[in-house]
């Protein structure tokens, strides 16, 4: 694995690895990566959880984490994608962990860049180190895939985190099903309704509603969307023993999620924040190791 693009290129094998490598970090485990790599962060969109999670997976797994502003870079004097890496490489740079608001950024890249190209979060594409904690959560929680119900809520068109987690949740045996409404179901059959939902799903993985993303679809307002599909305290109080509850983050409290559920006792959304930096720490050594 010498780059990580889109969880459709990863076998189950790849995955399971990375989930095995994820564990031993939390376990205490250290990194075999056997000296410091140059990687530096390029973050053309807004983050918090994934940017500081992957500098500080970078720290821990022994890289020298470079600088990289992108509101100060040569991308606004419009240098293209491919000529801002190639010239990291240059400098010296191993690996280059991207975030970009065009979907599939990475091709542009994949002829005559030798550094490693981590995706994290390519338009409405893809979003594979999200999904692989997320894959890592669930695994802790169940210690398997098959047969799970996975019922994913929400702004599924526009998500990158759904399109992920559903190619990689059916690969490894897991019964994925939306909610959303009708126009938000893009390439995906939906269910439009919380109707025979929520009683046998394992998993709610709600989504934010990404606004900044719709373009004459129907809006919402904050209530309407938490009554018709977000995740109330009545809804909450059907699902069965041992259901979790997941959301990528941010949170709009009290639209895809009633407030107080967020930490609960079923959440594990601020959990997938941690478990977010054991599983980049894998992905990290696993694609560094292929230098060695």
């Amino acid at each position: 694995m010498k780059n990580l693009f889109s969880m459709e290129h990863l076998t189950n094998e790849e995955i399971l690895h990375i989930l095995d490598r994820a564990r031993a970090f939390e376990n205490g485990e250290q990194s075999k990566l056997a000296r410091s790599y140059n990687v530096a962060n390029l973050f053309f969109e807004p983050s918090t959880r994934t940017k500081t999670s992957f500098e500080m997976a970078e720290r821990l797994v022994g890289c020298t984490v470079i600088p990289f502003d992108a509101d100060f870079s040569s991308a606004i004097k419009g240098e293209t994608m491919y000529d801002t890496v190639k010239t990291l490489e240059m400098i010296g740079l191993d690996a280059v962990i991207i975030r970009a608001e065009e979907d599939e950024f990475y091709n542009e890249l994949l002829e005559g860049i030798n550094c490693a190209v981590i995706n994290a979060g390519d338009g409405a594409g893809q979003h594979p180190s999200q999904s692989l904690l997320d894959l890592y959560t669930i695994q802790k929680e169940f210690g398997t895939f098959e047969n799970l119900n996975i019922t994913i809520v929400g702004d599924i068109s526009h998500s990158r985190v759904a399109k992920s987690n559903a190619t990689a949740l059916t690969k490894l045996g897991a019964n994925v099903r939306f909610l959303c409404p009708e126009e938000w179901a893009g390439q995906f059959e939906a269910h439009h309704s919380w109707d025979g939902l929520i009683q046998d799903s394992d998993v709610i993985m709600l989504l934010r509603v990404q606004h900044e993303r719709h373009t004459g679809n129907k809006k919402f307002s904050k209530r309407s969307y938490h009554e018709q599909y977000g995740l109330t305290a009545e809804r909450e109080a059907q699902m069965k023993e041992g259901a979790i509850i997941m959301h990528p983050a941010p949170v709009n409290r009290d639209v895809e999620i009633a407030d107080h559920l967020v930490e609960c006792e079923r959440s594990r959304i601020f959990q997938q924040v941690r478990n977010g930096v054991y599983t980049r720490m894998a992905i990290l050594e696993t694609i560094l190791e292929e230098r060695e």
